[in-house]
Order: C-alpha cells, then sequence, then structure tokens
C-alpha cells in the first residue's frame, strides 16, 4: 500500500477534525452546499462520490467472468457471507445496540437513523480495497478479480431489494425510487463508464495505458474521499460537538460486525477445506465494506445531516485498522490451510 492506503483511518481522522472545525466556524458555507441538489441528491457529494468510485471501477476486468467455475468452492463461500448472512447480522446488531443496550442513550428517532447507516454499510460488500488485502495476505490475484467482479454485477440487481426489505423491516420508510436511483447513479452508471474506459485504455492488452490512467486517478480518489468526510462532519458538526459519543456508539456494533462476520467466514472457509490464497481474499471481500457507496445513498435517502450518514462514515474510519489486523491474523495462521 502506498501512504495514503496505509496511513487512511489517520488522513480520515484529520478530515473529521477539519471538517467538525469549518462546520463551527463557517456554518453559513456549509448550508448553501447542501442546498445544491436535485432529486434528493446533493450534486457537490455526488461528484466527489464519483471521483471515488469511478478509478475503482476502472479495475474491473469483466473478462475475468469467464474463469467463475475455477475453484466454485471459495466463490460459494464470498457470497453466502455477502448476500446471505452479513446484512442480517448488521441489521441484527443495529436493532441490538440502538434499540436495547444503547437505547437510554440515542433519541428513538437517532436511533433508527444510526441502524439505516449501519444496514446499508452491510449490503455494500467491498470493491476496491479487497484487492489491497488480498495482495497483503499472498491472495491468487485473478481468483480475487472474479470474486469482485461477480459481486459488482451482483450489487447491481441484489443491493435495493435486501437494503429495502431491511430498512422496511426496521420500520424505516423506504423512498424506492431514491433508492433505484442510488444503485443507477453510484453502481450501475460507474461500472458501466469503468468497463468502457478500461476497453478503450487497454486496447492493446498490456495494461500500460490503463496502469498510466490509474496511477493519475488514484490521488484524485483520495481527495474525493478526504473531501467528502470534510463536508460530511462539516454538516454534522453541531451534533457530533454537542453528542461527541455518537461516534464510538456506533463504532461499538461495527466492531463487533466486522470481527464476527470474518470469524464466520474463516471458520467456513477453513471447514471447506480452501488453500489459504483463496480462503483469506474470500474472507476479506466477505468482511469489508463498500463505504463509498453506503455513504451515497445514505445522503440520498435521508440527508446530509442524518444520522445514517453518519453512521456510514464512521464505517470508514474503523474500516482499515480493523481489516490491517485482520491480514496480520490471516497471515499469522497459513498453516491452517493447505
Amino acid at each position: 500500500m502506498g501512504l495514503f492506503e496505509r496511513y487512511l483511518s489517520l488522513w480520515v481522522g484529520i478530515a473529521i477534525v477539519v471538517g467538525i472545525a469549518l462546520g463551527s466556524v463557517v456554518p453559513d458555507a456549509f448550508a448553501v452546499i447542501a442546498s445544491v441538489e436535485y432529486a434528493h441528491v446533493n450534486l457537490v457529494i455526488a461528484l466527489l462520490i464519483w471521483l471515488m468510485i469511478y478509478p475503482m471501477m476502472v479495475q474491473i476486468d469483466f473478462s475475468s467472468l469467464k474463469d467463475v467455475g475455477k475453484k466454485p468452492k471459495g466463490l460459494v463461500l464470498t457470497l453466502v457471507i455477502n448476500w446471505l448472512i452479513k446484512p442480517f447480522t448488521m441489521a441484527l446488531l443495529g436493532w441490538l445496540f440502538f434499540k436495547g443496550i444503547f437505547a437510554d442513550w440515542v433519541d428513538p428517532e437517532t436511533a433508527t437513523e444510526y441502524i439505516a447507516g449501519m444496514i446499508l454499510l452491510g449490503v455494500a460488500p467491498c470493491t476496491a480495497m479487497v484487492f489491497v488485502w488480498s495482495q497483503l495476505t499472498k491472495g491468487d490475484a485473478n481468483y480475487t478479480l472474479v470474486q469482485v467482479s461477480i459481486n459488482d454485477v451482483i450489487m447491481i440487481f441484489a443491493f435495493a431489494p435486501i437494503a429495502g426489505v431491511l430498512l422496511g423491516v426496521s420500520d424505516i420508510h423506504v423512498p424506492w425510487d431514491t433508492l433505484l436511483l442510488s444503485v443507477v447513479l453510484y453502481v450501475l452508471i460507474p461500472l458501466v463508464a469503468g468497463a468502457i474506459t478500461r476497453k478503450k485504455l487497454d486496447k492493446a492488452d498490456d495494461h500500460s495505458h490503463l496502469n498510466r490512467f490509474l496511477a493519475t486517478m488514484k490521488p484524485w480518489s483520495i481527495v474525493g474521499l478526504l473531501a467528502t468526510v470534510i463536508l460530511l462532519f462539516g454538516f454534522q458538526s453541531e451534533t457530533i460537538l454537542q453528542k461527541p459519543q455518537a461516534i464510538v456508539l456506533i463504532a461499538i456494533p461495527l466492531l463487533i460486525q466486522t470481527y464476527g462476520i470474518f470469524a464466520i467466514a474463516y471458520f467456513m472457509a477453513k471447514k471447506m477445506k480452501l488453500p489459504h490464497n483463496v480462503a483469506a481474499p474470500a474472507c476479506m471481500i466477505g468482511t469489508s465494506n463498500f463505504f463509498e457507496l453506503a455513504v451515497a445513498v445514505a445522503i440520498s435517502l435521508f440527508g446530509l445531516h442524518s444520522g445514517a450518514a453518519l453512521a456510514t462514515v464512521v464505517g470508514v474510519l474503523v474500516e482499515v485498522p480493523v481489516m490491517l489486523s485482520l491480514v496480520w491474523f490471516a497471515n499469522r495462521t497459513r498453516h491452517w490451510f493447505a
């Protein structure tokens, strides 16, 4: 990993402090940015999130789908974790903590929004950072590519229905038109744009033009992420300064979810007798989140100042250090696998 990826949590932490400070000093500027929206989508945030997501989508090589039949057990493991277990355990933990354990510390409306943000994180499996986790665990790079490609295709069709069902179960009004629009804006269009860009840049199939383009876009992707965090925490500054414990309360169930899902996936991978270079990335894909998508959808559905948006951004804060600890664990337990 480069400097930015290795210390991403530090940069996000700094961006959070900057956002809260600016939101307190120049609240009118943030109010103007918040007013720039169309069809419940904030155009400034949408542009920044596109800046994050688009380079990730260019990395996806859909020609790898022809290898989907190879090593099917690892693929089955990831799909089961991503779409049949993880979204539902996240919703359950949200309910357990914010309707139960933390009920006396959070008002019911805010608690419901926190749960919504957690659900959106749980329904969005990771797309880009998985390549980093796979590399750090000496995973099978081609297999990881197949996994991510399959998950992105499934996400187009499964994200909205599963999110809608779980949000409905959590007694949250689901504006289906906004949810479907978010999937089109933040998954389908970037995915198609990324595929077209990759095809045009990689005509010679030597990856030289493609790699130069990705190297150029990478810093802008990080800028998009940090600028989004600054804006989100600027919008939330008043709430956070009044209730600083909100960050800690949200982080606790997210940490339990992440470590718990990894434990389930790793146990299943060992029982399925997967080789380590397949088991490790498969478990990483099932554990980490596509937080950029979750942030964008939370803003579209609940607004910039919502608890749902705050919950998804806390997901950014905890993601990298937790995943690095799991990389360390996976590497230390390599001898458990064939």
